[in-house]
């Protein structure tokens, strides 16, 4: 972990003073006709993590959002005078105010967590990436679609391009972009099993919900649910049924859908 910087040091001083206010907005995609699997599975995870905390929030949807976000990435918060990107930092966040969901981990608990957390964002977030971007026909009848949705025409057709090119150029580092459908669904069963195994019969990964059942909640709920032409990701991911059991208790306990 980088050392924090002194400016990151007057910041979470800062925010730790201030209680968390009642107007925090939660900024994301337009849920209807643009956002797509992987943002999704994003805000979900910081909504349900937020919901956990029993944190007022609002969600304010905005075709711009990735380029309003500090990082690039949704979802994002304004909180104050603070604007904070994505689950981790939120967290963080969270924490600086004297909110936190994994106060009573231990310290090997706590690593343990953080563990699982990079496994999710290292297979599954990829494995989203992947089928939304390099699987030739969920890209040309879903994500080209959605993702020029809100700009006029021909700066959608550019966008979704110059957006394609950076994902295909993140996948290519991290050595995704050359496997096969085969090869991701393999890695994903291979996640979704570890995961399994430590949730057990449990009804939360530790005992009581923690930012870790936020985040696989964000992905396993958006994959089952989300329709796509390929439905090997969602078949994959249905075969698991303890994950599937936590999704859809987090969504019946903190939305309150079913």
């Amino acid at each position: 972990m980088p050392e924090m910087s002194l400016k990151d040091s007057i910041i979470t001083s800062l925010s730790a003073q201030e209680p968390w206010p009642d107007n925090v907005k939660l900024f994301q995609p337009y849920e209807v006709e643009q956002i797509l699997l992987p943002d999704n599975a994003s805000c979900l995870a910081v909504q349900a993590f937020l919901k956990m905390c029993n944190l007022p929030f609002d969600v304010e949807m905005r075709w711009n959002a990735e380029f309003m976000s500090p990082s690039g990435r949704v979802p994002f918060i304004k909180c104050g005078a603070f604007v904070v990107s994505e689950l981790e930092p939120i967290v963080q966040f969270a924490a600086n105010k004297g909110v936190s969901l994994c106060s009573k981990l231990s310290t090997e608990e706590r690593a343990e967590m953080r563990a699982y957390m990079s496994l999710i964002t290292n297979v599954l977030v990829n494995a989203e990436l992947y089928i939304s971007w390099v699987d030739q026909e969920t890209f040309n009848t879903v994500t080209r679609v959605r993702n020029s949705s809100v700009y006029p025409w021909p700066l959608g057709w550019i966008q979704t391009r110059s957006k394609r090119n950076s994902v295909i150029k993140r996948l290519k580092a991290l050595h995704w972009y050359d496997k096969t459908l085969d090869q991701v669904l393999a890695d994903v069963e291979q996640c979704c099993n570890s995961l399994s195994q430590r949730l057990g019969d449990r009804d939360y990964f530790f005992g009581t919900p923690t930012e870790l059942d936020a985040l696989v909640f964000g992905h396993v709920f958006t994959i089952i649910t989300t329709r796509l032409p390929c439905r090997k990701l969602a078949e994959t991911v249905r075969q698991h049924d303890s994950l599937v059991a936590l999704a859809k208790r987090i969504d019946e306990k903190y939305f309150k859908r079913a």
